[in-house]
């Protein structure tokens, strides 16, 4: 493991010395990623259903793309193609019959969606993970540092198989295919890591600690705090420094961290380096590429041709929902300035697929850009337009005024004396007056958003707050089938969700009286 560190640590190093052969700029590296992709599927039957052969005959191909392609969200691509090579159906929207398709319920989303992941995926996915591993030389890292294990807290890798195809979390395709150098370094192992039951396997990873040596840590923000404080309960040490002297990075995506860092941090004995990564069911989008940027910048040129929607009442109505013929733009057409929903073609056969994130660039010209929120998850009952990239800031904010750490949040919107309010739930261990917390959170939106403080004073008639054990949010994941991985909690609950969340609570409640 030690020559495999340093042949590492040297490989990464001679990737930052040898002069740069790609010169292609951004859209350069976009138009060929398009043309890749339309060639391998053009004799598909989707490639052939919107004639790839003829956009691939035309001078400006991603124009003729755009203008013949429709647009697809999950249910359109699965209802009319990608239920076809769940049945075993190959040449359906890529070449080759899909041997592994990826369960993925978002937070939006009740039952699970199949992603299809074909060959390619996997390749993508393994290339985005080395240029990810060789930006660490930004990061003045010392060699030894390379020979540390690397725990990913990811869900169950073991797979379901039908007869036709085998289904799960990513995490479990993508373990089944890491390469042979990287299992020397990867943890908990594969044993562990097919464990289903998410408690046995936390449980597992609390008694082997001890025996690992972490220099790297990636999972979800709520699932790897919990793991912190098992350890450092089980082994009765105060922080996880003192099991893992060695840890010096924490990669996470998929959430907005800061609400989380408060919190976080109380359990480290020194400080560590943050980086995020967006990788999603649908491939490897972006990562941190330098230290300390505001923005992930996107893999312009690993299979995902992009395009970005803004994200307005003109390309989506009041439930998120995109409309058939959206405005969309490339790469060199956006700015800084407008929130946008992300539109992907991918070599997983996923053709303008809404993945359902939003995003504003932080910088146009490195293609960088911070996940502001989900197109169904926001608020707007009455013209607030409370975005999720609102929310995180105001409990960052309000974490950092009282100095607590607040785990998990949601937020419900409400009918209430024929206007409207909003319902916060808060998760914290800490001991706070609710009256103030909910004062601050209500002055940090006006402050953040001119709809919500416009709609203060007209629509938006009350302001409720509950502050809530962290145990309460874990609980009702697990009761719902989603605890652990790569499972998280909804910003924002509606319907179903959120009656089944009432209940919970007011049981909880109810038994906190009693006792």
């Amino acid at each position: 493991m030690a020559i495999l560190g340093k042949l590492l640590k040297k490989t990464i190093d001679l990737n930052q010395i040898l002069p740069k052969l790609r010169n292609k700029n951004a859209y350069q590296k976009q138009e060929q990623t398009l043309k890749k992709l339309l060639r391998k599927a053009e004799f598909t039957a989707f490639g052939e259903h919107y004639n790839f052969t003829k956009i691939l005959s035309e001078k400006d191909i991603v124009k003729m793309f755009r203008s013949t392609v429709d647009v697809h969200d999950y249910n359109s691509m699965f209802r009319k193609w990608w239920y076809r090579a769940l049945n075993g159906e190959a040449y359906v929207c890529w070449p080759e019959r899909v041997k592994y398709f990826a369960l993925s319920s978002g937070t939006s989303e009740q039952s699970s969606k199949h992603i299809p992941v074909t060959k390619d995926t996997i390749k993508s996915i393994r290339r985005g993970s080395v240029q990810q591993i060789l930006a660490l030389a930004k990061y003045e890292l010392s060699s030894d540092f390379y020979q540390k294990g690397i725990l990913m807290l990811g869900g169950s890798t073991h797979l379901n198989y039908n007869g036709t195809y085998y289904s799960g979390d990513l995490s479990g395709i993508t373990t089944i295919n890491i390469p042979f150098w990287f299992q020397h370094f990867y943890k908990p192992g594969r044993r562990i890591a097919r464990e289903r039951e998410w408690n046995n396997k936390l449980d597992e990873m609390v008694l082997n600690a001890k025996s690992w040596d972490i220099g790297i840590i990636c999972g979800v923000p709520a699932w790897v705090q919990i793991l912190f404080e098992k350890i450092i309960a089980f082994h009765n040490v105060k922080t996880i420094h003192d099991i893992w002297p060695n840890l010096e990075i924490y990669i996470w995506g998929g959430v907005v961290f800061k609400p989380y860092k408060k919190s976080f941090e109380k359990l480290l004995g020194k400080e560590i380096k943050y980086l995020e990564t967006y990788l999603a069911s649908e491939g490897f989008i972006a990562f941190q590429k330098r230290p300390n940027s505001e923005g992930i910048q996107l893999l312009l040129d690993n299979g995902i041709f992009f395009e970005f929607v803004p994200f307005t009442s003109d390309n989506f109505d009041s439930e998120g929902t995109i409309i058939a013929n959206p405005t969309s733009f490339i790469l060199s057409e956006v700015d800084n300035q407008t929130e946008y929903a992300i539109l992907i073609s991918t070599c997983s056969g996923a053709w303008r697929y809404l993945i359902g994130d939003t995003i504003k660039f932080t910088d146009v010209e490195k293609a960088e850009i911070k996940i502001t929120g989900r197109t169904k998850l926001f608020l707007s009952l009455c013209g607030e337009h409370l975005s999720q990239d609102n929310m995180s800031r105001a409990i960052e904010l309000v974490a950092d005024q009282f100095n607590i750490g607040i785990s998990e949040y949601t937020v419900a919107g409400l009918n209430y004396e024929n206007l409207f309010a909003h319902h916060w739930y808060l998760g914290t261990n800490d001991v706070v007056d609710k009256d103030k917390v909910r004062f601050a959170i209500d002055e940090f939106l006006k402050t953040l958003n001119d709809d919500y403080r416009v709609e203060r004073m007209a629509g938006l008639k009350e302001i409720f707050i509950d502050l809530l054990p962290n145990h309460v949010f874990n609980d009702w994941m697990r009761e719902n089938g989603k605890e652990g991985g790569q499972h998280k909690f909804p910003r924002v609950i509606k319907t179903e969700r959120y009656e089944s969340w009432k209940a919970h609570v007011l049981k909880y409640k109810l038994e906190k009286s009693i006792s």
